[in-house]
Order: structure tokens, then sequence, then C-alpha cells
């Protein structure tokens, strides 16, 4: 789905993965957010009626289905479950955003990296932090501004030090302390 597009519908991921994309000036793409199985997406065009301020693109095999922005809006405004559930992800989304642009201001792209997993971890029960749905090299590298050369290159020294360990599409944090310290800049990142 292109952005400024004028196709106002409220999108349901089915099954598979999208990511919402946009293009620097010089022409550049910046991943801005992933959209997981069960999630919807388009709801800001739902809301204000206006064209989409991002690409939708699938990074994998993936189905969609569409319920049309009226329809959209009756349930959202009229059903105040929905409505509050609508306002909180929008609310998650904001404080993502501003998470986000905390971590491109910082000067090193590795510390950017380790900030990024951080950010992406999920803790588990045992206290151990995953990251479930691992991006790829090349999604990181666009979501931080940088290259995948370099997202490789810190990946394999993260591992080399037993911090973090990928296995099959999902990322272990085995280090959290060592991690978290990198991307505060504690501890020297990744050469």
């Amino acid at each position: 789905m292109r952005k400024d597009d004028s196709f106002p519908h409220l999108g349901f991921l089915l099954d598979g993965r999208l990511q919402g994309v946009d293009f620097t000036v010089d022409g550049r793409e910046v991943g801005l957010y992933f959209v997981d199985e069960s999630e919807y997406f388009g709801e800001l065009s739902v809301i204000d009626g206006r064209p989409r301020s991002e690409h939708i693109i699938a990074v994998a095999r993936s189905r969609v289905a569409f319920l049309p922005r009226e329809l959209a809006r009756q349930v959202m405004f009229l059903t105040p479950n929905i409505a509050e559930q609508v306002a909180g992800r929008l609310a998650r989304r904001i404080r993502a955003v501003s998470a986000h642009r905390t971590i491109l201001s910082l000067p090193n792209p590795s510390q950017r990296i380790c900030a990024h997993l951080v950010e992406l971890a999920t803790a588990l029960a045992d206290g151990s932090l995953r990251i479930e749905h691992a991006p790829t090299h090349q999604e990181i590298a666009i979501m931080l501004n940088t290259s995948r050369e370099t997202v490789t290159r810190t990946f394999q020294v993260l591992q080399s030090k037993g911090i973090v360990r990928r296995h099959e599409g999902q990322i272990a944090v085995e280090r959290p302390d060592s991690l978290r310290a990198i991307a505060l800049g504690a501890e020297d990142p990744p050469k």
C-alpha cells in the first residue's frame, strides 16, 4: 500500500508480517514499525480521513482483510471498549516513536543497534530477555539509519562475546546488562 493513497480502510493482518516504511529526501528507505499477525493498521487514515503517511509493505507472505472506513469508524467510536483499545495502541505507538527518536540520536551505530535490541526485547517469566520475530539485519539497518554490513558486524561481535544468540527467528539476550551498558554508552560498543 502506497503512501498518500486515499484508501482509508482499516486493515487486519490475518497472517504474515508487514512493515510501515517511508523514504528520506535522498531516497533511502526508513523502517518505521512492524505489523504482526492479528494486528490492525491504517487507523490514522480511518480516524482523520487523510491519506496514509507511510507505505505498508509485506516482509513475509501475508494475507490481509479490510474494513471500509465508515464501518470502521462506527465500530471504533460507538463501542467504548474498542475506542479505548485504539487509543491505547496509538499511545503505545507514540511512545515507541519517541523512544526510537532518542535511539536515532545516539552517535555510534553499534550503540544504536544495541539500544534498539533493548527496546525490542521482552522479559520472560524466568527473567531472561527475548526478541520474538527478530527483524533481519537489513530491517534493523533501515530502522536505524545505518548499513546492513554494520548491523552484521555488530551482531557477530555481540554473538562472539555471548551477549546475544540468534536461533530460529528469535534473538535471546544472554547478557542483558552488557547489552544495556553498550546502549547507554557505559561499555565500549562492539567494533
